[in-house]
């Protein structure tokens, strides 16, 4: 069972990704760029013809609920455990209670512009994370690309992280055993 708990390990620890680890970052970055571009072209309209907050803007919440965890404790080492993801939805829901009370839905404009705004936040730095990790091969957890990328700007060690979810890690794994 994967888990939001920061298990750093000392720098030089894990396999540096080969192509197909670095690929695989690739893909999972522009995905989650294209993402980011199309909540930035429906900015000006979250709301459907029909009333409701456009379906775009709710696909990203259960992956971002399930994400933004990852995200804070590995990306700023913070072992927060799985607070992020509870304020989140904490928030989300008292937003949406309140739209209920006071216009009878939950589907309000308020709502709309804070999971929006949420969303573009967490897409556009795991995207980011993911393309840096790419390119300059940072070796397990792509949160951690932009510390990596520090030490290699300033010469100072930094921590690492295996990938606590999907399949970087595996593939990592399988390709260092394969030079």
């Amino acid at each position: 069972m994967a888990t939001t708990d920061l298990k750093l390990d000392e720098s030089g620890s894990l396999p540096r990704p080969g192509p197909i680890g670095r690929l695989v970052r690739l893909a999972y970055g522009l995905a989650c760029i294209w993402y980011v571009y199309a909540l930035i072209a429906v900015a000006g309209n979250l709301m459907s013809a029909d009333g409701g907050i456009r379906s775009l803007v709710w696909n990203g919440v259960f992956v971002g609920l399930f994400l933004i965890s990852y995200i804070i404790n590995i990306g700023y080492s913070r072992p927060w455990k799985k607070w992020p993801a509870l304020v989140s939805a904490s928030v989300f829901l008292a937003l949406a209670g309140f739209g209920y009370v006071t216009k009878g839905t939950i589907e309000t404009n308020v709502l709309a512009h804070a999971v929006w705004a949420w969303e573009v936040y967490l897409f556009l730095h795991l995207g980011a994370a993911f393309m840096i990790a790419a390119l300059i091969g940072t070796p397990g957890c792509e949160m951690r690309a932009f510390h990596d990328l520090y030490s290699r700007l300033t010469g100072i060690p930094t921590k690492e992280h295996y990938c606590p979810i999907g399949p970087l890690n595996s593939i990592d794994r399988w390709e260092a055993g394969r030079s």
